[in-house]
């Protein structure tokens, strides 16, 4: 691995990169950029993997509380210094398209002080940072051996969602569904109707788990169907239509869509049918928070997070993709793509240094705009209209009490959630 100097001001500062020629080129070290550079280096290509930051992971990187707000608000839309030592008709071969940065925050916003010492806390940028105990990412930081360059820790105070202006917690047994006092109505039920309640709940995740065994790969063809596997009408429904059609009360079904399921969106909105959860996938997904609930032996519930952050995860790419023999060179910034004009296709980029690095396979992170070959260069590039308001916040004191973590979920429609669900994960 290469650092370039911190001033980055002149040519002088950055080193040469020999060879100059690569498999594959990636441009910013955040999470996808890293798992793709750990498979093309275990697949045997040369790797060269550049950041213009002096940290791993990008986006998705763990910062020290004070360099948060300078980091968020830096203006990366502006094109890098050009280099000098080359320039776009240097060679006949390929021309230079000058590259150009953006901020992937619209806006940003900080309040009140920073707690002492503030260097203790680690801001992750990207949340919550939850993964599930099953997670096809755990698996293949399994199979990498990525999981050697990260610890985890379980969410110990396990999943809590705000219900009627209280926090209740969410059931992962059978244990939890009838020792729990708070699934009930907003109204005073008797014990004859909670019990009702947690019954219906109680059913409905044995159907799920029956329909699970049936389809399971060394289920036979028929015999599902006498185990209670669900119909492929109701596997077709959206979710909340078939949660209704069970007879779940409006709070248990927003435990299963958005505590267990983790959906998105609001379930219950008539104008999102694009959005709509079906039957099937959110089966698939209580298949996944079942499986993941007593995978490790050292894992409380369902749900681990990276113990020193989320940006600890590319960095565990990183290092695999290292030893394959990928080549790292941080505070390295790309000023310029190199264009085959004869075959309209990028073949390579041109660095800060003013070096030109050719390639066959070219990767660029999120915060770089692509500039098209068919189009003006400031032309827009994107066509999404979703946003995410992410947001940090310093608490003196557990929300639970005795517990270090514990995941909040807000869904839609609630008092403070208009919109979207909204997962807050403590810790």
């Amino acid at each position: 691995m290469a650092d370039a100097s911190a001033g980055g001001g002149s040519l002088d500062d950055y080193p040469t990169i020999d060879p100059t020629s690569f498999d594959v080129v990636l441009c910013g070290t955040g999470l996808p950029e890293s798992i793709l550079a750990a498979a093309c280096a275990a697949a045997g290509k040369t790797v060269l993997h550049v950041d213009p930051d002096a940290f791993y992971g990008s986006f998705y990187s763990s910062i020290p509380l004070p360099s948060v707000p300078s980091f968020l608000s830096a203006d990366s839309s502006t094109p890098c210094p050009s280099s000098t030592t080359a320039s776009s008709s240097a060679t006949a071969a390929y021309t230079a398209v000058d590259l150009k940065r953006r901020s992937l925050y619209s806006e940003v916003e900080t309040s009140g002080t920073v707690p002492e010492p503030s260097r203790r806390f680690t801001v992750d940028l990207v949340g919550p940072r939850l993964l599930y105990c099953a997670d096809e990412a755990v698996d293949l930081l399994l199979r990498s051996g990525g999981s050697h360059h990260v610890e985890f820790k379980s969410v110990e105070g396990g999943s809590l969602i705000y219900w009627d202006g209280a926090l209740c917690p969410v059931p992962d047994s059978r244990q939890a569904i009838f020792m729990d006092s708070t699934h009930r109505s907003k109204e005073k039920l008797n014990l004859r109707d909670n019990l009702k309640e947690k019954t219906l709940l109680f059913r409905f995740f044995k159907l799920v788990q029956s329909h699970i065994a049936a389809s399971s790969p060394g289920d036979k063809d028929g015999e599902g169907e006498a185990s209670g596997k669900i119909s492929e009408e109701d596997l077709d429904l959206p979710f909340i239509e078939f949660l209704k059609k069970q007879q779940l009360q409006p709070k248990i079904r927003a435990v299963v869509l958005y505590a267990i399921a983790m959906a998105d969106y609001d379930q219950d909105a008539a104008d999102s049918c694009e959005k709509l959860l079906t039957t099937r996938d959110g089966i698939k997904t209580l298949a996944l928070y079942s499986s993941s609930i007593g995978r490790f032996a050292n894992a409380q519930g369902a749900f681990i997070y990276p113990m020193y952050g989320h940006g600890e995860l590319p960095q565990a790419f990183c290092r695999f993709a290292a030893v394959k023999g990928a080549l790292y060179v941080l505070r390295m910034p790309v000023t310029a793509l190199l264009v085959d004009q004869e075959k309209k296709r990028y073949i390579g980029t041109r660095l800060a240094s003013g070096q030109d690095i050719l390639c066959q396979q070219l990767i660029l992170g999120p915060s770089y705009k692509i500039p098209s070959l068919d189009m003006p260069s400031d032309a827009s590039d994107s066509n999404l209209t979703r946003k995410v308001a992410r947001g940090v916040c310093i608490i003196s004191s557990s929300i639970k009490e005795a517990s270090s973590n514990v995941l909040v979920v807000f869904p839609p429609k609630c008092e403070d959630s208009y919109f979207s669900s909204v997962n807050v994960c403590i810790a």
